[in-house]
């Protein structure tokens, strides 16, 4: 099922997310996911978050394979991780050009850490720990931030978000409105 997805301003994008408890975690859990996925390729992202459709639960998906060039030596991951948390950063800090389905129209470079050591469930909550690098990464520290209500504009500098002021209250207003199926914000 397509949901809509939340835009900047709506609250629940800067709440911090309740973890799911498998002990007694709905039987939707797995359908939940598979409504991200549909969702986020609906929407042409490669990222999703449940904050992102209203739900403050610590659960994202990711799928890079639309993200990485003809000549990229990265392999996709498609894969969802509840419970997350980044254990460890590798690297060193890189640039790169980021959107999101939460803030349309806007795509700024931003600086994170060019790779990330993180601990998390999958839909059968199985506790694993991987690391990943570049874009893979990248899209895993912009979901990640989602849970603990961080939106990529708050990476931005001062002047930057300054800059952007007026598009995201046009975002926040209503007036920037994507080709994919959104919860409006309330006036």
């Amino acid at each position: 099922m397509i949901l809509p997805i939340t835009l900047y301003g709506n609250p629940v994008l800067r709440k911090t997310v309740e973890e799911v408890d498998f002990a007694s975690a709905d039987t939707d859990l797995k359908n939940f996911v598979n409504d991200l996925f549909d969702t986020m390729y609906q929407a042409s992202g490669v990222g999703l978050a449940a904050p992102q459709v209203n739900r403050p639960i610590a659960v994202f998906v990711i799928d890079t394979e639309a993200f990485l060039d003809e000549g990229d030596t990265e392999q996709p991951v498609k894969k969802a991780f509840i419970n997350p948390e980044i254990t460890a950063t590798v690297g060193g800090n890189v640039r790169f050009s980021e959107g999101c389905l939460s803030v349309p129209g806007i795509n700024e470079e931003v600086l994170r850490p060019e790779g990330v050591r993180i601990r998390y469930q999958d839909v059968e909550g199985n506790q694993l720990e991987e690391e990943y690098h570049g874009k893979a990464a990248r899209v895993i520290q912009h979901e990640y931030d989602h849970l603990f209500g961080k939106v990529f504009v708050d990476r931005l500098s001062p002047l930057k978000k300054t800059l952007l002021k007026s598009k995201l209250n046009e975002i926040v207003a209503g007036k920037k409105v994507p080709a994919y199926r959104i919860k409006p914000n309330k006036k």
